[in-house]
């Protein structure tokens, strides 16, 4: 989601949104040759920057998957998609180096020509449109209780419901800043969601009953499945595509990479390390404190959770402001590359058109607010994109990248042969 600020830092000169986003670069050039460009980012900027990629709306649904596996099996499938997405950046990085440039899409290109290009793109284009949707998912469910707050009860009034609040925020505010030609940066940040959980757990009692009619024997059955850890249900597996989906960054790991100061491979590595190991214990803290706080009555989006017990909180109602105003500047960020990248892919000869550019706009907008009116839950955006796009980037492309474009290791490597089995493992299918 930031890779849009990203590639305005590497192409200073040029109008933002004639920059293309699925370059071509010197293909007439040497296989291996990459032009380098001295970075300026500190170690511990670049760490900032790559935990603000990391970060995102998948947080909000951490809670939620381990109320589904059990907390066991979930920190089980949180090391590894975590180290197995870290061992990913690795093989990005590895195969920029061999491979001779720094952006996804054309290590694609180079990789499997068009069809790798297509799939690269393809694959970020609905990482992004997952994210704009869970985006304004957060604004269908936390806006009206924001109101709420400040005017009183619901009785059904217009400005209550989410579904009219969504459009009206995305014609009003949304809008305007995506038809913008050039962004600054602005980056959702999730640090103070994660201390809120960690305060409430200790206010809310603890088992929390949302209704003390609740079916005994029901609530006392899932505990314990819960805490074996391995349920065989349908909500069970939403688990592990909600966690890939909270860790795809990988788009934005290259542009990164070549922003850093004295860069180096093992450099960028010690970067995503730490990154990585940051995201993985915020991740970890929010579930488990999210979980522990409301257990099997968790909802797909903690925070919502939270208007079961508190409808006017103050702490509350602080984090689900500075929420929705950082989601709801974000989504235009988001915005930006999908139509940069369907304007090379249909329109890459033709100058800039503002007629081609709103209607496209407007296309994509409208398309995300029917998806989040009509798709009942967030967990469905998260399960599917996490499924299938989070999948491609994270674990299914960097491992083709690496076997195509690095020659120097046999296919019979060691290296190579365990490469071959990250997608077995983590591909869409499974």
């Amino acid at each position: 989601m930031f890779y849009a600020c990203l590639i305005s830092s590497q192409y200073p000169d040029m109008d933002a949104e004639s920059q293309n986003f699925l370059p071509d670069y010197h293909l007439d050039k040497k296989k291996y040759e990459t032009d380098y460009h001295p970075g300026t980012a500190s170690f511990g900027m670049s760490v900032f920057n790559l935990g603000n990629a990391i970060m995102g709306s998948g947080i909000l649904g951490l809670a939620y998957a381990m109320a589904n596996t059990g907390i066991a099996l979930f920190v089980i499938l949180l090391v590894a998609v975590s180290i197995f997405s870290l061992y990913s950046v690795h093989l990005l990085l590895k195969t920029a180096n061999e491979g001779g440039s720094l952006v996804y899409e054309q290590l694609g290109y180079k990789a499997f020509g068009m069809p790798g290009k297509l799939a690269a793109s393809i694959s970020i284009t609905m990482q992004n449109i997952g994210a704009m949707s869970s985006y304004l998912y957060i604004v269908k469910y936390e806006l009206p209780i924001v109101i709420q707050a400040f005017v009183g009860a619901n009785n059904g009034e217009w400005y209550a419901n989410g579904d009219y609040l969504v459009i009206l925020v995305s014609v009003v505010i949304i809008l305007p800043l995506s038809l913008l030609r050039n962004l600054g940066k602005t980056q959702y940040r999730v640090w103070h969601f994660t201390l809120c959980v960690i305060y409430k757990k200790f206010q809310i009692p603890c088992p929390y009953i949302p209704n003390m009619d609740v079916i005994v024997n029901e609530t006392v059955s899932k505990i314990l499945n819960n805490t074996v850890g391995f349920l065989n249900t349908s909500a069970t597996v939403y688990a592990f595509p909600i966690l890939t989906f909270a860790f795809v960054c990988h788009p934005a790991v290259l542009p990164m990479y070549e922003e850093l100061k004295d860069r180096s491979r093992k450099k960028m590595q010690r970067v995503a390390n730490v990154s990585f190991l940051s995201m993985f214990i915020m991740y970890l803290l929010a579930a488990l404190f999210g979980y522990l706080t409301f257990n099997v009555h968790v909802e797909s989006e903690l925070l919502h959770t939270y208007s079961k017990v508190y409808k006017s909180d103050v702490i509350l109602l602080i984090v689900r402001l500075a929420v929705l105003t950082a989601v709801t500047l974000t989504v235009p960020v988001v915005l930006f590359p999908i139509r940069t990248s369907i304007n090379q892919l249909l329109c890459a000869s033709k100058e800039f058109s503002w007629i081609r550019h709103t209607i496209i706009t407007v296309v994509l907008l409208a398309s995300t607010n029917c998806l989040v009116i009509f798709v009942p839950s967030i967990k469905d955006i998260f399960g599917f994109i996490g499924a299938s796009a989070a999948a491609m980037l994270i674990f299914i492309l960097p491992s083709a990248f690496y076997i195509k474009l690095v020659k120097k290791e046999s296919m019979k490597s060691v290296q190579k042969i365990g490469v071959r089995t990250i997608p077995l493992l983590f591909g869409p299918c499974n």
